[in-house]
């Protein structure tokens, strides 16, 4: 995984709520056996009429919106566990998700993939939402290490679990963090008195 720690970028708004993990990505592109590709299927069905032309409206085909941060409504993730929705983001570019509510275990795929997801409040979402609209460049300013989201002199405090903020910002996943102790394991090893 790439570190992150400290990001500057504009924002995607995407304002639907319960946005479950079939529409993140659809069942049918699930057949891949590696991470690379499915940022090319990422809201697929919204993205793309039955023809596979672009749907105007959408915004992933809007030019007015870019940058790595997904703004999503309330209870982003929801649905079944696949981890192919954090790949499908992820390998999109999309390295920070901001919603009012996530489901568990999408927010855990999500930080094993590089993503951090960042729960605000309801009314905190509604400003940023309100923000971008008013601004499409408006900067979101994030620092991982301090916990902490500026947009737009809005400042906000996140929580993350203190494991996975250690390996989001080393680029570590969970086998990294374990090679990482190498050393340490080894010295424990020898240490052991075998009887």
């Amino acid at each position: 995984m790439e570190p992150i720690n400290q990001l500057t970028s504009t924002a995607v708004p995407l304002p639907i709520e319960d946005v479950d993990t079939d529409q993140i990505i659809p069942a049918r592109f699930l057949k891949a056996v590696t991470k690379h590709g499915f940022g090319d299927n990422l809201f697929r069905d919204w993205r793309y009429d039955n023809t596979d032309q672009p749907i105007p409206d959408f915004v992933l085909n809007n030019d007015t919106y870019h940058g790595s941060v997904l703004v999503a409504g309330k209870n982003f993730g929801c649905g079944s566990s696949r981890e192919h929705a954090a790949w499908a983001l992820a390998d999109y570019g999309f390295k920070v998700v901001i919603s009012s509510f996530f489901a568990d275990i999408f927010k855990g795929n999500a930080m094993n993939n590089g993503i951090v997801p960042i729960t605000v409040s309801d009314a905190q979402l509604d400003e940023i939402f309100k923000s971008i609209e008013a601004d499409p460049e408006t900067q979101f300013d994030l620092d991982l290490n301090q916990q902490t989201l500026k947009v737009n002199g809005l400042v906000i405090n996140f929580d993350i679990d203190a494991y996975k903020k250690d390996c989001l910002i080393k680029g570590h996943d969970d086998i990294d963090y374990l090679i990482s102790l190498k050393s340490e394991i080894e010295s424990f090893e020898a240490n052991q008195v075998i009887y």
